[in-house]
């Protein structure tokens, strides 16, 4: 599509063009990437009523044929799949190799188990839990689901939100981020060449009073979001008045926690992985290194080693490590945490300075003689950018794991299994790994402690979200006067 061309919304299986139009940048150029229909309130508001409308049939079909549909749709994603990686690059700019063989192929990998899953999902089994009467759960759809995506992973985000609501009889309204939608648009395409309904899967475009719209109509009744903190807080107070449900994957401040004993050449280069992916724009990111004192110096000179490694540049150069942050705004952002750093009496030992090359690329940085207290320890930077922490005891290191706000992922490094156990019970996130940092699969969960959300993406955990339990209760003895019946009246 031209630069020149708008993308259209997607409402009840109709591509729909607005009379005003938005840019979308190209952060590795600062040029136009594309432009988009932007939507209104009152777009949201047909979205949301063709979505309810077809979502009554929809959830009539069986488990086998949802997942017909959707396995339909993964394959066309498959064979789109080099489309799908450029037009997530032109808004992103993320170095080509994570976009193919990363975030693309792993979306599609999502989006099947979801589809495999929703065939046998469980629970407990049908019995007689009072004498005469049999009881048994079913799990209903909730209805219409509003996801609203981020503009990290906007392809990979968009089949966490929508994957498991469709699958389980739901439709959904999504809202890609306002500067990276291109990838969530032809999703929708191709779900709808799948066979997936008009109706059942739409798109809205737009910022803050799209989002709002979508969460306080009163034809959705649940919001999946991820995103930050504070935007997530507001997206609770707005759903909470129709005591909608609520998900929420929210930020994080991933601890690294190196023991003493550790393999520090493997943990450095997962350190410098787990900080950098997708140019640390990632909620799990490896962004607080908490080493031990005998090991510091080593580690933190290797690390540095392997820092300067590191190549900055555009997304399909074969030599590049990291892309660029996702816009200017952004960028500022960063810069002006580590700026702020530097000022409190930090040390920036590496990085830290703005290119003065187009787009909005930023260094790796690492900042040292950092406190608890330190704003760029507390606070999610949500780039290239980590700290370095020093610690004795085992109890010191757990408290520094979990004196912040986050509490999503975390990492422990260790060849001693039973402190490693410890550590896993004794850090408050989500997902704990040992001796590795970053690695999720579709079959297990993604979701955080605290102030880092509530709910589940991915596995089956995220198809239980998307449905409510229903208790139904059979009567099966026939007698006129049941037992319990003498609590009230007997004749």
């Amino acid at each position: 599509m031209a630069a020149s061309e708008a993308w259209p919304m997607i409402i009840n299986g109709e591509e729909i063009l607005s009379t005003k139009k938005v840019a979308v940048i190209d952060p590795v150029t600062g040029g136009v990437a594309g432009h988009v229909s932007e939507s209104t309130v009152e777009d949201v508001a047909r979205a949301t009523a063709a979505a309810k409308k077809a979502q009554v049939a929809w959830a009539m079909k069986s488990p086998v044929e949802r997942s017909t549909i959707l396995m339909n749709l993964a394959s066309l994603m498959e064979a789109n799949k080099e489309r799908l990686v450029n037009l997530e690059i032109s808004c992103t700019g993320k170095p080509a190799k994570l976009a193919r063989d990363g975030d693309i192929p792993f979306a599609i990998d999502n989006l099947k188990f979801f589809a495999g899953a929703v065939r046998h999902m469980e629970g407990i089994a049908a019995t007689e839990f009072m004498g005469g009467y049999t009881s048994f759960m079913r799990r209903e759809p909730i209805g219409v689901v509003g996801a609203i995506c981020p503009w990290n992973y906007p392809f990979m985000m968009a089949v966490w939100k929508a994957g498991p609501a469709l699958a389980t009889g739901n439709a959904v309204v999504i809202k890609p981020a306002p500067n990276t939608p291109f990838t969530t648009i032809e999703f929708v395409r191709l779900a709808i060449k799948a066979g997936v309904p008009p109706g059942v899967f739409n798109v809205v475009l737009g910022g803050a009073e799209v989002g709002q719209a979508l969460c306080s109509s009163p034809d959705v009744s649940m919001v999946t979001f991820t995103g930050s903190t504070a935007t997530g807080t507001r997206i609770a107070a707005i759903a909470s008045p129709l005591i909608k449900r609520v998900t929420l994957e929210l930020g994080g401040k991933a601890p690294f926690v190196v023991f003493g004993d550790a393999n520090i050449a493997t943990a450095v280069q997962s350190a410098l992985v787990g900080a950098i992916q997708n140019t640390g724009q990632d909620c799990t990111a490896a962004t607080r290194l908490i080493i031990h004192e005998s090991v510091y110096d080593k580690f933190v000179e290797a690390f540095l080693a392997e820092c300067r490694k590191v190549v900055v540049g555009p997304p399909f150069e074969a030599s590049t490590t990291i892309g660029p942050l996702v816009s200017a705004e952004h960028r500022n952002k960063v810069h002006s945490m580590v700026q702020e750093a530097k000022a409190s009496g930090a040390t920036i030992l590496l990085g830290g300075e703005l290119p003065s090359t187009p787009g909005f690329f930023y260094p790796v940085t690492v900042i040292a003689n950092v406190t608890q207290a330190s704003k760029c320890v507390q606070e999610e930077i949500f780039g290239p950018v980590v700290t370095l922490q020093k610690f004795v005891t085992d109890e010191e290191a757990v408290t520094m794991a979990n004196g912040v706000k986050y509490g999503l992922a975390g990492s422990v490094w260790t060849t001693d299994v039973r402190r490693a156990m410890r550590m896993t019970a004794a850090i408050q996130a989500g997902t704990v790994w040992i001796n590795d940092h970053m690695p999720l699969v579709s079959e297990c969960p993604h979701g955080g402690f605290k102030q880092s959300g509530i709910g589940k993406d991915m596995s089956h955990y995220a198809l239980e979200e998307c449905t409510i339990v229903k208790h139904v209760m059979f009567e099966t003895d026939g007698a006129v006067v049941k037992p319990w019946h003498c609590l009230v009246y007997t004749p």
